[in-house]
């Protein structure tokens, strides 16, 4: 069985939703496809999707296996554009999207940077929080932050992000550190609106649940706001305990601004992502830009420091 043939094979089918599909795509039999799958289920043992006369649907084990084999594609295409490109010079236009708060935190001034060292190449950033149609509005990529809905798109994992409890020193002078999630009910908690993305409430697990499932809590307090920037300035006034992430706050609990509570039930952390249409050849540019995010998201003192550290 040839190993990468059978990876791509699996990808394309799996996002594409169709032997024929897929089989069209590269000019081969639907049956060639469907050998090569059944190939790879012998091989790795598990079953990876389910077929039916009118739809393909992936496993459990499928979906995980998926993320790999996409991530596992693009370094192999990163690894032949390195050799391939050698001492030619990243050129043409670079699109760019990212959520707001995040983009214009740690994308924003990472751009004029990386433009520095490829002058020949432009870019255009969007900064939106609606999640953006790549390949239907031209985008060559999106950071996006926390867990990814399934896509055909590529992604690749920049960093970690956890989400965690702070409030000013304060604060917990005045009205008292929780020492458990049920506490919060005895605080004032500044939450998001009802009509914006912490819907679930706020993720905690438990001590000893290790692996276990993660509890929601919906919070409630005097105010609340559609808008995550307003809750971090009402934190850092004082007004309350809010639920952020790392990336938003790291700097401000360095600097003994705000302190973490509740640490000993924080819930596992999501990641933070370079996604991007799935491409034979990924261009230059992209890849370059890949590793240079990657670079200095992989620095801790980035978080809390920022561009400067």
């Amino acid at each position: 069985m040839d190993k990468l043939k059978a990876f791509e094979s699996f990808v394309s089918v799996a996002t594409k939703g169709s032997l024929t599909a897929a089989a069209k795509a590269e000019g081969v039999a639907p049956a060639i496809m469907g050998r090569r799958l059944d190939a790879l289920e012998e091989h790795l043992g598990v079953k990876l999707l389910v077929r039916t006369t009118r739809r393909i649907t992936l496993t459990h084990e499928g979906s995980a296996f998926l993320e790999d084999c996409q991530r596992l594609l693009a370094d192999v295409a990163n690894a032949e554009a390195s050799v391939s490109a050698g001492g030619v010079k990243a050129t043409g236009h670079l699109r760019i999207t990212a959520p707001a708060g995040f983009g214009r935190r740690h994308v924003a001034p990472l751009v004029p940077r990386f433009h520095d060292l490829h002058p020949d190449v432009t870019i255009s950033l969007n900064l939106s929080d609606r999640v953006v149609d790549l390949a239907g509005e031209g985008y060559d990529c999106a950071v996006r932050v926390g867990d990814l809905a399934d896509s055909s798109l590529v992604s690749v994992r920049l960093a970690d992000n956890r989400r965690l409890c702070v409030a000013t020193p304060e604060y917990l002078r005045s009205y008292g550190t929780p020492q458990h999630p049920s506490e919060l009910a005895q605080h004032k908690c500044l939450t998001l609106s009802s009509d914006a993305s912490q819907t679930r409430g706020w993720a905690f697990r438990l001590p000893g649940d290790v692996g276990g499932e993660v509890v929601h809590i919906k919070p409630s307090g005097p105010l609340d706001c559609s808008d995550g920037q307003v809750l971090h300035d009402w934190c850092l006034g004082g007004w309350g305990i809010a639920w952020r992430s790392t990336w938003e706050v790291e700097g401000e609990i360095a600097a003994g601004r705000l302190v973490e509570v509740l640490a000993d039930f924080a819930a596992p952390p999501n990641g933070i992502y370079l996604v991007f249409p799935q491409r034979k050849h990924m261009t230059l540019r992209l890849r370059l830009w890949m590793d240079y995010l990657r670079a200095h998201y992989a620095r801790p003192e980035f978080w809390s420091k920022g561009i400067q550290a």
